[in-house]
């Protein structure tokens, strides 16, 4: 079982978003038959047969072994993958395009950063899956309390400074058999935990924000 799996396919991830597929899935973390299922579902088993079916047609679910019972051989299945990403390739026409109109203080270019990030790094993970390798790659994760929108500016600007040290001392547009990289750093907020009363309200720099206009959501 793979630890994530991207689904690239529209009607694999049409698959995956029935809501009764979706606890088939979670269920099948661990190997279960369709007997197993139902009863853990509450569901009718010929019904939990049908979505199985529907599962593995699209390399969601995989058959883990079959087991005599009596004159009956019994199915057990997995998930393919403990989690599943659907890759912003499967709306491919409309996926946000980080190239058009690029804007640093824009969450929706970050955003479309990220759809790109999952994308090309999801091409990799199924190629290498394939290939029974594994893909190059690095991240950081980290979380930074800011006392004001100037700590906060600050920072963007220094960490900008940084990376673009880091790339201009080590990019080599000619070097024989090199390999390009992907560099994606991004700053923003941390949702706050929606209620049942209030949605979360991003933080502004002014009491009463104005409607943004076009790239300019996070503007300093």
């Amino acid at each position: 079982m793979l630890d994530v799996a991207v689904i690239e396919e529209p009607a694999a991830a049409e698959a995956s978003l029935d809501p009764i597929r979706r606890r088939i899935l979670a269920a099948l973390a661990e190997p279960g038959s369709a007997a197993a299922l139902a009863a853990r579902l509450g569901l009718a088993r010929q019904k939990v047969n049908y979505h199985l079916k529907e599962l593995e047609r699209h390399g969601l679910v995989e058959l883990a072994e079959e087991r005599r019972k009596g004159n009956v051989t019994e199915r057990v299945y997995r998930a393919t993958a403990a989690s599943y990403v659907i890759s912003p390739a499967v709306l491919a026409a409309v996926s946000p395009d980080p190239t058009r109109s690029p804007d640093q203080l824009s969450a929706r270019w970050l955003l479309a950063l990220g759809s790109r990030l999952v994308q090309e790094v999801g091409t990799l993970l199924t190629g290498a899956a394939r290939a029974q390798r594994r893909v190059a790659s690095f991240g950081i994760d980290a979380e930074v309390r800011f006392a004001s929108a100037a700590d906060r500016t600050a920072f963007a600007d220094g960490l900008a400074e940084a990376v673009a040290t880091l790339v201009a001392r080590y990019h080599d547009e000619s070097a024989p058999g090199g390999r390009s990289h992907r560099v994606v750093v991004g700053l923003h907020q941390i949702p706050a935990a929606a209620t049942a009363t209030a949605a979360p309200v991003p933080d502004t720099d002014t009491e009463t924000a104005p409607d943004p206009g076009p790239g300019q959501e996070n503007a300093r």
